[in-house]
This record gives C-alpha cells, sequence and structure tokens, in this order.
C-alpha cells in the first residue's frame, strides 16, 4: 500500500527510517557497559522494542554477504537467497550472484517515490550501490517512474563524517525516506585489538555516542519525532578475545542485537514478546526450515518497508 492509502488506525505514521548498522557489534557490550557508558543503546531499549538475541543468516557471519541480506530480506543460498558469498568488492553486482535480478528495500522505498541514502564506513559496499545504481538498478514500474538508480546519496567516509552528514540532513527540510547508516568502529577495534577488549568496549561508547546524537535530532524536532523510526542492528558479533567474526558455527559470531525506537513504538518491549511467531533461540542457530525461526536481522528489510506503509520487498 502507498502511503496515500495508509490507514492510520492499523500502523502509525511513519515518513522516514533510519537503519543504522553496527558492524562487528557483540550484544552483551551493551549489558557489559550498563547505562553509564552506554546510556543511547539502553535508552533504546528502555523507551523502544528490542533484544539482544536475533541472528544473522545461517550461511556466514561476515560483512557483505549478511549486509547483502540485511537490505535484500534474503537468505545467502540460492535459488531464492542473493548469492552473495564474498566479502570484497569484486566489481560484479548482487544480481549476477543470485542469477536473477535482487530487489532491495532501496527499490520499494525509491519505486514508491521516496528518497534513499547510504552512508557507509568501508568502500566495499561500493558494490551494493553499483548493484542498484542507474545501470543495474530495475525500470520503476510503481507509479511514476523514478528512475532505476535506487539509492539516491552513497557516501564513504568515518562514521564522524557520516553522522554529520546524516545530522545535516535530517535538520533539512525533506529528509530522507529511508536512511542507511553503517558504522564501522567495533568491527575495527575488534581486528585491532578482539572482540570485547577494552578497546573494543571503549568504540562501543563511541559509537554509543553517535547513537545518541541522532536520537537527539530526533526527538529535538517534534515533526521528526512524530514520523521517524530508528532501527538497530548488526552484521555480526564477535567472540571475545579473539580478532576474527569468520566461523558461522560460534554462537557469538551469529548473535546480534535487533532494536527499534520511535514514537509509537512500545516502550520496553521484548520483540519475542511481540512476535509470538518468532521463537528466541537461546544459543542456538536455528536452520531456515525451522517450524518457528528466531528474528533475523535480514527482516530489517520488511519491517522498513512495513513501517512506511509499502508493500514487501518482492521475492523475499
Amino acid at each position: 500500500t502507498s502511503r496515500n492509502e495508509r490507514n492510520p488506525s492499523v500502523l502509525p505514521v511513519v515518513e522516514h527510517v533510519v537503519y543504522i548498522s553496527l558492524d562487528g557489534f557483540n550484544p552483551q557490550a551493551i549489558t557489559t557497559l550498563g547505562p553509564a557508558r552506554a546510556p543511547a543503546f539502553h535508552r533504546m531499549i528502555s523507551q523502544g522494542a528490542s533484544t539482544l538475541n536475533a541472528r544473522t543468516i545461517v550461511e556466514q557471519t561476515r560483512t557483505l554477504p549478511n549486509h547483502s541480506s540485511m537490505v535484500s530480506g534474503r537468505k545467502l543460498a540460492t535459488p531464492g537467497g542473493h548469492g552473495v558469498p564474498f566479502n570484497q568488492d569484486n566489481g560484479s553486482i548482487i544480481h549476477a550472484s543470485a542469477g536473477r535480478y535482487v530487489a532491495s528495500i532501496f527499490d520499494v522505498v525509491h519505486d514508491n517515490g521516496g528518497t534513499t541514502g547510504m552512508y557507509v564506513g568501508k568502500a566495499k559496499f561500493d558494490f551494493l550501490d553499483r548493484s542498484w545504481n542507474a545501470t543495474n538498478g530495475a525500470p520503476d514500474l510503481t507509479g511514476v517512474d523514478n528512475g532505476r538508480d535506487k539509492i539516491d546519496v552513497y557516501q564513504v567516509a568515518n562514521s564522524s563524517t557520516t553522522v554529520t552528514a546524516l545530522l545535516y540532513q535530517l535538520a533539512s527540510s525533506t529528509p530522507m525516506t529511508l536512511s542507511f547508516v553503517h558504522l564501522a568502529d567495533t568491527d575495527n577495534a575488534g581486528h585491532a585489538f578482539g572482540f570485547m577488549s577494552a578497546a573494543y568496549l571503549d568504540a562501543v561508547t563511541v559509537v554509543d555516542g553517535y547513537l545518541d546524537q541522532i536520537l537527539d535530532a530526533i526527538a529535538a524536532d517534534p515533526d521528526l519525532a512524530r514520523s521517524t523510526a530508528v532501527i538497530v542492528t548488526t552484521d555480526h558479533g564477535g567472540a571475545s578475545g579473539v580478532f576474527d567474526h569468520a566461523d558461522p558455527s560460534v554462537a557469538a559470531n551469529y548473535t546480534v542485537p535487533f532494536l527499534a525506537w520511535g514514537e509509537d513504538v512500545a516502550a520496553g518491549a521484548d520483540l519475542y514478546a511481540l512476535n509470538p511467531d518468532r521463537a528466541n533461540p537461546g544459543t542456538d542457530q536455528p536452520p531456515y526450515s525451522a517450524t518457528v525461526p528466531p528474528i533475523r536481522t535480514g527482516e530489517a528489510a520488511n519491517l522498513i518497508a512495513e513501517l512506511l506503509h509499502y508493500g514487501p520487498v518482492p521475492g523475499t
């Protein structure tokens, strides 16, 4: 359903979504640091709906495969999945890996007349931007033809520059419909010093500060506060004392947070309690065939589509 056809009595009016991906984020850092050193994360938990026990895709716990899932709403394995097993930009496009066109949340928002931005901290995301650019994006067959380029703004920069750019456009008269923000600080610290090390936890507090700026900017503007939802997830975790996260059988690698915050989000709610068709997996990584699946970060794409009162991402 387009936003013009929405029924406000069914879902809240959301005009803007800020989707934040925290690269290499172990959710135990939130509880380890507590409200004193991670106030913004605890703010999202107390004021919004969350779980610290969501799951990555089953096949991999690496950056590019999981982000391909997070924006497309698909598993990795084909047929049906996005087919991206590699973790560096190889110069190709996601559609070549899948063997067919892979629609994304950027397609849905763009084709319905919304605006999209992708602010990232690693150049490997060029792969995703290229996949949905003016050459490789699908024709827009929804309403007015808005062109084939599904990502209006694409920027690769450090987190400080990224957050500054986001805050600037949020303060403008026309905030983007979907802002995808990738912060690489925690993953960089994990690889350099070990996940859950003192330096890693320091990186979490830095990211918490960025998150606090974003939440404050939204809350301070009545129009933004009324119409904006924030979603925070990650591509993978990382085991304490380890410098890598490539083993998808390690619980600390596939266990990730999923946080949602906004004016009409149930305050202090547990996402599993809100969604009885999803089951808390404990420490397991259930297969896709599980009768009652866990919450996975790949579900963010269709959550965003639903919040904005669009239909689901095609093919998911």
